[in-house]
């Protein structure tokens, strides 16, 4: 028989995911089309995540895509696509600093190809060429925000 007080084994099992929220704006159609494409694109990415109900944690993964067109004097805004890719997770078991980095890595992760499947078929029905994200290394994202947090309270990462 086990020991009653035996640490709870941990379990991580993906339960749903889905797009909680898509726009596309394209302020300078049909005109755009017409210009010579030079594009400039900005990335801002951003993640969140909260407790449902027990173990279950729904994360967002909110990316802002903005791309000018034109000469560095004469910038015009192509387009501007986003994406809220979220995902359902039941994470259990998991000690805080392994669940921290879990919601706040991992399950970005997998939610960054559908975010980025999303952007790609916004972009392409408006006319315009696919963007194709590079990778995003949310390891190095999670451990940066730790160590600015930490700076910000006074302490060192180890």
């Amino acid at each position: 028989m086990a020991e009653e007080n035996q640490q709870e084994q941990a379990q991580f099992a993906l339960q749903r995911i889905y797009v909680k929220d898509l726009s596309f704006e394209s302020p300078k159609s049909p005109e755009m089309f017409q210009a010579q494409w030079q594009p400039e694109v900005k990335l801002d990415l951003n993640t969140s995540n909260r407790l449902l109900q027990d173990d279950m944690f729904e994360v967002v993964l909110s990316l802002t895509i903005t791309v000018q067109n034109g000469a560095d004097d004469n910038k015009e805004t192509a387009f501007l696509a986003e994406v809220q890719q979220a995902g359902v997770f039941l994470v259990k078991g998991l000690a805080d600093e392994e669940l921290h980095r879990t919601l706040g890595a991992f399950c970005p992760n997998i939610l960054f190809p559908y975010a980025r499947e999303a952007i790609d078929s916004l972009v392409l029905r408006g006319s315009f060429p696919p963007l194709m994200l590079a990778p995003v290394n949310f390891d190095a994202l999670y451990m940066q925000a730790l160590e600015q947090q930490q700076q910000q309270e006074g302490g060192t990462v180890n």
